[in-house]
């Protein structure tokens, strides 16, 4: 045990922002951008992130601390920063992170996709034959769906929608002398159809494949044939991002369902909080823009390239060499559930765990699609945060009802992003006879859980699922995580326990396996370092391990502190947000953080806590953070089957922690830096895409993951391309 000193763990300087450290992870996404051994398409797909996860950034986070300002509310969080402090540090980083994903857009990006003959075109840049296409393409397919609007004293500036992409022009009246009371210069906007391709394809010269001319730019170049009797003087693509989330007081609210519909109509209507504009905007077209949208100067982003850049990816559906993107995967299916055996036969005679996207989402579908046909199942019950556009999980529940069965689904309609569809879903499993809820008040329901029970011989057998990810076939082939099965009859009866709770009036039970937030889980969570920190005041072996995207929650952190203090090893696979300061004399010695960034985004929660075969390890849907603790329904559960917990120990926290190709670890003034090689370099989302492709080969895990430290693994296959797929809750 080591000898602690006293360290007031309230100081604010121990913690680092949660803004800042979610931009240090953006800054993670755009380090991909910069890698030159990736096909171009997947640097593309990772500049294409980083943009559009600023767009959440701003919608979300920036948008709460501009109505923190508004308001005169300033909450303070745990680094003791304000909100306009943190308003200043935020527009000083993300212009320098903005200035830098284009500068490789610029200089790297799109020489690269000219060597590869695919030229992304401006109107300056147009040859003859081009620019009579491109003009031809505007009157038949585009003019008919503009609508130019005038901005004067008759005409306001209209309301553009979140994330619209738009084109500012400024006129000047032709012809006989303006009247001295006439504008020098007049303003209009005019809105790019979203219903209309962004790219619009022209002739390709010798040598080019593909050359294509964003639609704003088309729009720029015949600007003229909208506003006859004007000249152009300039044009410049815009974009605005808006406040979107919602406002809704659930107490008050008769109908939730019908109260969030309202609000998402509203929503387009939130204040403004970014400017996007071409970079060869005027002053005074800036200084126009942004006073109809009530910013200031540190809200404008000028940019040296195309905005939304998530639109380009649509190169990938133009041009399909498979040299210029990466090799494709198909996820393994365990040799367990290869046979015709239905899903539930396996799980009755063990518990069973699937580690996506290695190994595929199928036995997921196919445990509730078996249970919707088959006679025996009296009743299936589900959570439901958020799905697919084309779910088949939804059919299958809606296929049991049609076969008599009851029927239960939790649907989250307040799922940020996702209540539209969520609402849909909703709709469409009610006219179908699914009974449809939608949780408990003030309270999102975040957990992943599914039951199915069924009779068999003289009574009944519950058969759960519980999961890390999103009940969605599509994001399980892109996100890392876990699913698990069983039928232990004390994880099942506290499964049972929650449904009712979910779906009825009950009040919380004593959980018997689980944990459940926010009816003790930050608790439990608090108790499993503290039992690690009396095992190391006893001079016992102590470990934590943990794996999640976020840790901001200061009572955990604090917690965590006092476990280093006394001499707890502790490693924290931390994806995004990190509020903790590692590295800190006297405070957090013993704690490394370290973050990795890869072809799948990482979302897995599995929390280790002890040492070697002793170790008690939990999995989740929570992160460690305060929403998860205290506004969320989530769970976390023991893994109790001694194979499924080694190989968690093992292969999702193991392969790891000896990650040293794409793994960066958190510096104590919050800033990542590159683990470094030491040996045979180890990509860990490699090397269990290997271990997937050798399930053809059933072999023991202890004979698998001597492959963790990749000796006779090609340097190749551990660093070959990756595909970035955006983040999630």
């Amino acid at each position: 045990m080591q000898e602690s000193v006293f360290v007031d763990l309230n100081d604010p300087q121990l913690f680092i922002n949660r803004e800042l450290s979610w931009l240090a992870f953006n800054e993670r996404v755009l380090a991909d951008v910069a890698d030159a051994s990736l096909p171009i398409y997947e640097r593309l797909k990772f500049f294409a992130i980083t943009t559009s996860n600023l767009d959440e950034f701003f919608m979300v986070r920036v948008a709460g601390l501009k109505q923190q300002l508004a308001s005169g509310v300033a909450e303070t969080a745990a680094d003791g920063m304000l909100p306009a402090e943190q308003l200043s540090a935020i527009s000083e980083r993300v212009h320098a992170m903005v200035d830098a994903a284009y500068r490789l857009w610029r200089e790297e990006l799109l020489p690269k996709l000219a060597s590869h003959g695919v030229a992304v075109l401006t109107r300056d840049k147009l040859t003859s034959e081009q620019k009579a296409a491109a003009k031809t393409y505007f009157s038949s397919s585009v003019f008919p769906a503009l609508t130019p609007l005038a901005v004067d004293p008759g005409h306001p500036f209209p309301h553009l929608r979140n994330k619209s992409l738009n084109v500012a022009v400024l006129l000047r009246r032709e012809g006989p002398k303006r009247k001295r009371n006439m504008r020098e210069t007049s303003l209009a906007v005019v809105q790019v159809p979203s219903v209309l391709s962004r790219l619009v394809p022209l002739p390709a010269p010798q040598g080019v494949v593909l050359a294509v001319l964003p639609l704003e730019e088309l729009i720029s170049l015949c600007a003229g044939e909208l506003f006859p009797g004007f000249a152009v003087e300039q044009t410049a693509a815009f974009r605005v991002t808006r406040n979107w989330d919602l406002n809704v007081d659930e107490e008050e609210s008769a109908d939730l369902l019908s109260t969030i519909q309202e609000e998402l109509r509203r929503r387009d209507r939130g204040a403004a909080v970014r400017l996007e504009l071409d970079a060869a905007a005027s002053a005074e077209l800036e200084a126009a823009l942004a006073a109809a949208l009530k910013l200031g100067t540190p809200d404008v982003y000028r940019l040296h390239g195309p905005l939304q850049p998530s639109d380009l990816m649509t190169l990938t559906d133009l041009d399909a060499r498979p040299e210029l993107r990466v090799e494709p995967f198909v996820p393994a299916v365990p040799p367990v559930l290869r046979d015709e055996e239905p899903v539930l036969s396996v799980i009755a005679k063990k518990d069973l765990l699937l580690h996506h996207p290695y190994e595929s989402f199928d036995p997921v579908v196919r445990f509730l699609e078996e249970a919707a046909e088959d006679p025996n199942v009296l009743a299936i019950k589900q959570t439901l945060y958020r799905t697919s556009g084309d779910s088949p999980i939804a059919r299958a529940l809606t296929r049991a009802v049609e076969n008599g069965k009851q029927v239960a689904v939790l649907v989250e309609i307040k799922a940020r992003l996702d209540e539209a569809n969520n609402i849909a879903w909703a709709r469409r499993m009610e006219e179908n006879g699914v009974h449809v809820v939608y949780g408990l008040i003030g309270l999102k329901t975040h957990c992943k859980v599914a039951m199915v029970v069924r009779r068999e011989g003289n009574g009944i057998r519950r058969y759960v699922h519980l999961g890390t990810g999103n009940y969605n076939p599509t994001t399980a082939r892109q996100y890392t995580d876990l699913s698990l099965f069983t039928t232990r009859q004390e994880i099942a009866e506290d499964v049972t326990a929650l449904f009712n709770m979910l779906t009825g009036y009950s009040t919380a039970p004593q959980w018997k396996r689980l944990a459940v937030a926010p009816m003790g889980l930050q608790e439990k969570v608090l108790s499993l370092i503290q039992r690690e920190v009396d095992k190391a005041k006893k001079g016992e072996p102590a470990r934590i391990v943990a794996k999640m995207n976020s840790l901001v929650d200061p009572s955990v952190i604090r917690a965590l502190y006092v476990a280093s203090q006394v001499g707890v090893r502790i490693d924290l696979l931390v994806r995004g947000v990190c509020c903790l300061r590692p590295g800190v004399p006297g405070v957090s010695e013993n704690i490394r953080v370290t973050s990795v960034v890869d072809r799948f985004l990482e979302h897995s929660r599995v929390f280790a806590f002890g040492e070697g075969a002793q170790a008690e390890v939990w999995m989740s849907s929570a992160d460690w953070m305060p929403r998860n603790f205290v506004r969320r329904i989530e769970t976390m559960f023991p893994v109790e089957e001694p194979a499924l917990r080694q190989r968690l120990l093992d292969e999702v926290l193991g392969v790891g922690l000896k990650d040293n190709v794409k793994a960066r670890r958190l510096q104590r003034e919050g800033t990542y830096v590159p683990v470094g090689q030491d040996g045979a370099p180890v990509r860990s989302q490699m090397v269990l895409l290997e271990m997937a492709r050798r399930m053809a080969d059933p072999k023991p895990i202890e004979s698998l993951m001597r492959h963790a430290a990749a000796p006779e693994l090609p340097a190749e296959t551990l660093r070959s391309p990756t595909a970035p797929v955006p983040p999630a809750s």
